[in-house]
């Protein structure tokens, strides 16, 4: 299908802002990671040849441990999160109640426009030194400065992002279904539990993996979350890559870091679309 001329030049506007705020970027960056950093100045050398040493660094093992551990603890926060929020879209899509419907939905939205650092500081208080759980993890032998401590604080503070974005994801997912579907099925003979695990879930399969990659991209780029919660011991690549930036200004090490993260994001999320694709097919 043919695009018109009028149609074409209203695209016009909107393609020049999307290449001027993210095409030129990027691309200034992948071309700053080529460079070579120079000690005892700002950014790279710009008489130095190209390089690929930025990227070559980044196969030691203390960089694939910043990548190993944003990934794995983004994906338990990401699963953690759909499993409380599936139930919390169930029981706000399936009310009658337009009132407590309406109530429901508006504290989701709430929840998403509060503060980052409300958030951190609010469990860091709940949770950390001087919080409420300071007598109990006394009592079950876990240290508060110790490293599982500290990265179950940190999966709380995604948690908090998480499960708003997947409720609010899954609710108009779940409100699509048709609840006689459920109805036709325990007229069968199948449970109610046997009957939701078998026809709502499994109907709902789109709209779970369209939370699971919004909350996880999230996790991934995760910044202000570890870096609070994460007390310097649980560190993400977002955190590695302000280093670079902020403190060193290594501008080609961070601006290889980020390529790279950026290419292995796009590339999980596009391996799970396809696997869940092919798995419908």
């Amino acid at each position: 299908m043919k695009l018109s001329r009028s149609a074409a030049m209203l695209l016009v506007p909107a393609i020049a802002v999307f290449v001027a705020l993210l095409v030129l970027p990027i691309g200034g960056m992948l071309h700053e990671s080529f460079k070579l950093f120079v000690p005892g100045r700002i950014g790279s050398a710009t008489d130095a040849p190209y390089t690929f040493t930025n990227y070559a660094e980044l196969l030691k093992p203390a960089y694939l441990a910043y990548f190993r551990e944003t990934f794995r603890i983004s994906l338990i926060a990401t699963v953690l999160g759909l499993g409380i929020a599936y139930p919390i879209a169930y029981f706000v899509a399936r009310r009658r109640s337009s009132g407590l419907r309406t109530l429901a939905i508006g504290f989701l939205i709430t929840m998403m426009f509060l503060s980052v650092l409300v958030r951190v500081y609010s469990l860091e208080l709940t949770f950390g030194p001087v919080g409420l759980t300071r007598s109990l993890m006394k009592f079950l032998g876990i240290g508060m400065n110790s490293r599982l401590y500290v990265e179950w604080l940190v999966v709380g503070g995604l948690l908090h992002y998480t499960i708003p974005m997947s409720a609010l994801t899954l609710v108009g997912t779940i409100q699509n279904i048709n609840p006689r579907f459920v109805e036709a099925a325990q007229s069968l003979g199948a449970t109610l539990s046997m009957s939701h695990l078998l026809i709502t879930v499994p109907l709902s399969a789109r709209g779970l993996l369209s939370a699971f990659l919004m909350s996880y991209t999230f996790c991934i780029s995760a910044f202000v979350i570890p870096m609070v919660l994460g007390k310097g011991r649980i560190l993400f690549v977002s955190n590695l890559i302000y280093s670079r930036f902020s403190e060193i200004a290594n501008y080609p090490s961070g601006s290889a870091i980020s390529i790279v993260m950026l290419v292995v994001s796009l590339l999980v999320v596009y391996l799970a679309s396809a696997i869940a694709i092919r798995r419908w097919q």
